[in-house]
């Protein structure tokens, strides 16, 4: 029989830690992050159904990632009127908020993988009776 370290067993059963899942969802993180910050660079009125598409992922995490995940798009969807009607002017300081909130966005989504492993970070649940 295999030894389970007090670290990985709690009241609820044991939790076996699955690697290669935790470091795969770490590298998709990573990817739509990068995604998403290219999306900001280019700013077109297609790149919103593709940030909305990335961002799905993340919904339902907590209040606090779904209301970073509006107010990114919020600020997004600015970005890409500015850019597309040509207000030189204002894109600079739009553009510079959505950088701000996107990476606002990505610390809590880190945050929120740290707390909750178990549901978000690829670990099973197995009986530990």
């Amino acid at each position: 029989m295999e030894a389970i370290s007090s670290r990985d067993h709690s009241q609820f059963g044991t939790f076996r830690s699955q690697p290669g899942l935790v470091a795969r969802w770490e590298e998709l993180r990573l990817d739509c992050f990068q995604r998403l910050e290219a999306l900001v660079d280019s700013a077109a009125v297609d790149d919103i159904e593709e940030a909305t598409a990335l961002l799905r992922r993340f919904k339902g995490r907590s209040r606090e990632v779904a209301a970073a995940i509006d107010q990114f798009m919020l600020d997004f969807m600015t970005l890409v009127f500015v850019v597309e009607n040509g207000e030189e002017g204002f894109e600079r300081p739009v553009r510079k908020l959505a950088r701000t909130r996107l990476s606002k966005l990505e610390r809590l989504v880190t945050v929120t993988a740290e707390e909750k492993p178990a549901s978000s970070a690829g670990l099973s649940l197995q009986d530990g009776g």
